[in-house]
């Protein structure tokens, strides 16, 4: 499996959230979105599970948007604010009330390891996704041609370093959030020691 086997939507909702992601967040951030769907799509295809390619194209794109000042929520999660934002933004979109519920659920559901593929196959996807691009968790499971040429494509930059700030931040503030117990947990660590950084 090759980057070019991946379906990238070419919608006006997936074209305006990379737009948006791409205005509010710094380049390593954005290509961390872009990642994690690439990840997520390809994952779908290896283990067989049907996905809603433009839904999860806008879910990836602004799964992290809560992190940043413009979005970042006094007391929510990051993954709460980010949700709200899809909801808002979907519906400027003119999607369905369902549709919109969709979109915010992927987005918080990316920071759960329990989330149902039955009830929400983008969330799983882009939790597993996330989880590799951040973490460094389970590469073995995507094709290794495929790892490289989307981080070559998509550059990681200094995306551990801006990520563990922004993970230690909300960590402070929000001591009971999923971030929280990511830095407590090490994600730091993890994060230099992923081995997407030597690709």
């Amino acid at each position: 499996m090759h980057l070019a086997d991946i379906t990238i939507p070419d919608s006006a909702a997936a074209r305006t959230a990379l737009e948006v992601v791409s205005h509010f967040a710094p380049p390593a951030l954005v290509q961390h979105c872009q990642r994690a769907y690439v990840f997520a799509a390809a994952l779908g295809v290896i283990e067989g599970i049907g996905i809603d390619h433009e839904l999860l194209y806008v879910a990836s794109m602004l799964h992290d948007i809560g992190l940043e000042s413009a979005f970042d929520n006094v007391a929510d999660p990051f993954e709460d604010a980010g949700g709200h934002v899809a909801w808002v933004f979907t519906a400027g979109l003119g999607w369905d009330a369902e549709r919109r519920d969709r979109a915010a659920l992927i987005i918080v559901d990316h920071m759960n390891d329990d989330t149902d593929v039955a009830v929400d196959p983008e969330g799983f996807l882009l939790a597993r996704a996330t989880s590799l691009d951040i973490s460094g968790r389970s590469p073995e499971t995507w094709p290794s041609e495929l790892l490289a040429e989307t981080v070559q494509v998509f550059p990681r930059l200094d995306l551990a370093d801006r990520f563990t700030a922004c993970f230690n931040d909300q960590a402070v503030r929000k001591p009971d959030s999923q971030a929280a117990r990511a830095v407590r947990s090490g994600i730091a660590e993890r994060m230099r020691a992923n081995p997407l950084e030597a690709l």
